[in-house]
C-alpha cells in the first residue's frame, strides 16, 4: 500500500534542505525491521513529517508478509522539494539513510544492500560504530549506534520512538522539535497517556546515538541492491501449488525473530517439571535421563536457542524461576546452549524464518501493552 502526501503549506513551518538527493530528485530512506518493533509506523511517522511539517512532498509505504510478530518488515520513505513530484513508488535500492532496528536481521538478510559511502546507517546496538561496520562488513559511509532496546525499557516508550529520535539527530537536518510536534499531534491524540514517555524515549535517542564515518578503504565490498526471490514462484512451483517450505518450525533458525529478550537457564532452581517444555511451542528444552532425587528422571539439560522465538512462556510458567528473561545482546554466548538431540545436526540446513506469537499477551506476561507502549 502505497500513501503519497503533497505538502500542506498551512502546517508546515519547520524550512529545511535537503543535503543530497538521487537522480530523481529524492531523499530517500529504507527501514529493515522484524514485526513488533515499530518500523511501520515510524516509516509512516517519517512520511507525515516530511510533508506536514518540513515543507516536502513525501511518499511512504511498507512491505511486510505474514503481518505478524517476528516476521521480516520494510518501510520506504522519500521526500523530495515542492517543485519536484514523486513519480514512482518502488522500494528504495540505494539509501541515503537505512534505519536497522534489529541487528541480528543482517545474519540472514541482506539489509545493507544498496548502501554506498554516501549512506548514514543508523543500527539499534549496544556495540560501536567501528564493530558495527566490521559486523555488517560496510563499504563505507557514516554508521550511527544507539542502543535503543535499553533507552525504550528506561522510558518506558517502544524502539520506535528511539530509533526517530536517532534519525533526527542522525540526518544532519531534521529539527528535533519538529519530530516532538508530531508525535505530539499523531500518537499523542491516539495515546495521550504515553505521550510523555514517547517524548522521554525521543530525547534519549536523540542525546545518546553516536557516529563514525568510514571512507571506502577497500576493507570490504560494496554490496549491490537486488530483490530476494525463493527458490520456487508462481512460474516453476509444482503443480498443485505445494509449499517447499518445511512445516515445522523446528527446522528453521528463529533467532532473527526474537525482539531482544532471551530465557536465562538457572540450573541450580531447576526441578526438572517439563513445565517449561509444555509451554514452548518449538522444542527448546533439551530433556535427557538422569537422576533427581535418587530417582530416575528426565532432566532438563538446557536450551536449543536455534528454535527460541523470545515468547518468553516458559519464563512465566516456572514455578521456581529456574528460568527468567534476560537481554540476548548481554549474553553472545549462552552457558547453556544444548543442540537438539533429535535432529541430524551435520546435515541441517537452517532457514531463515519468522513466526513469532503475541510476546506480550496479557495470558504470559504480568506486562498489559498496546501500540503506544506500557500502559
Amino acid at each position: 500500500m502505497v500513501q503519497s502526501t503533497k505538502v500542506n503549506k498551512h502546517r508546515a513551518s519547520y524550512a529545511v534542505d535537503l543535503p543530497l538527493v538521487n537522480e530523481n530528485g529524492c531523499y530517500e530512506m529504507r527501514l529493515e525491521s522484524i514485526g513488533g518493533l515499530g518500523a511501520n509506523l515510524c516509516g509512516k511517522l517519517l512520511g507525515e513529517l516530511g510533508a506536514l511539517y518540513l515543507g516536502m512532498n513525501s511518499a511512504a509505504f511498507s512491505s511486510y508478509g505474514s503481518e505478524k510478530r517476528g516476521s521480516p518488515v520494510k518501510s520506504y520513505v522519500r521526500w523530495s522539494i515542492p517543485e519536484r513530484d514523486i513519480l514512482h513508488n518502488s522500494p528504495v535500492e540505494q539509501p541515503h539513510l537505512l534505519i536497522l532496528f534489529h541487528q541480528i536481521l543482517s545474519k540472514t538478510l541482506p539489509v545493507t544492500a544498496g548502501a554506498d559511502e554516501n549512506c548514514i546507517l543508523i543500527v539499534n546496538t549496544n556495540a560501536s560504530p567501528e564493530k558495527m561496520r566490521d559486523e555488517l562488513r560496510l563499504y563505507g559511509g557514516t554508521v550511527y549506534c544507539v542502543d535503543a532496546l535499553q533507552l525504550a525499557l528506561q522510558s518506558k516508550s517502544r524502539v520506535n520512538m528511539v530509533m526517530l529520535g536517532a534519525v533526527a539527530k542522525a540526518s544532519g537536518f531534521i529539527p528535533l522539535e519538529a519530530v516532538r510536534e508530531l508525535v505530539s499531534d499523531t500518537l499523542g491524540k491516539k495515546y495521550p497517556a504515553m505521550l510523555e514517555n514517547n517524548l522521554a524515549g525521543l530525547e534519549l535517542g536523540f542525546k545518546n546515538v553516536r557516529g563514525q564515518t568510514f571512507s571506502p578503504d577497500g576493507k570490504y565490498e560494496k554490496v549491490p541492491y537486488r530483490e530476494i526471490k525463493s527458490k520456487w514462484g508462481y512460474e516453476n512451483a509444482p503443480l498443485g501449488g505445494a509449499n517447499p517450505h518445511f512445516g515445522s518450525t523446528v527446522s528453521n533458525d528463529l533467532s532473527a525473530s526474537r525482539e531482544g529478550f532471551i530465557p536465562l537457564f538457572l540450573p541450580e532452581k531447576c526441578i526438572h517439571c517439563g513445565l517449561c517444555d509444555t509451554a514452548c511451542p518449538d522444542m527448546v528444552f533439551q530433556f535427557l535421563p538422569g537422576e533427581y532425587r535418587g530417582k530416575p528422571s528426565m532432566m532438563n539439560r538446557g536450551l536449543d536457542y536455534h528454535h527460541c522465538k523470545g515468547c518468553l512462556r516458559c519464563v512465566d510458567v516456572c514455578p521456581t524461576g529456574a528460568l527468567v528473561s534476560g537481554k540476548e545482546q548481554e549474553h553472545p554466548h549462552k552457558k547453556w546452549f544444548v543442540r537438539n538431540k533429535d535432529l541430524i545436526t551435520d546435515n541441517l540446513d537452517f532457514e531463515p524464518a519468522g513466526a513469532d506469537p503475541s510476546v506480550t499477551g496479557e495470558s504470559y506476561l504480568t506486562e498489559k501493552r498496546m501500540d503506544g507502549g506500557l500502559m
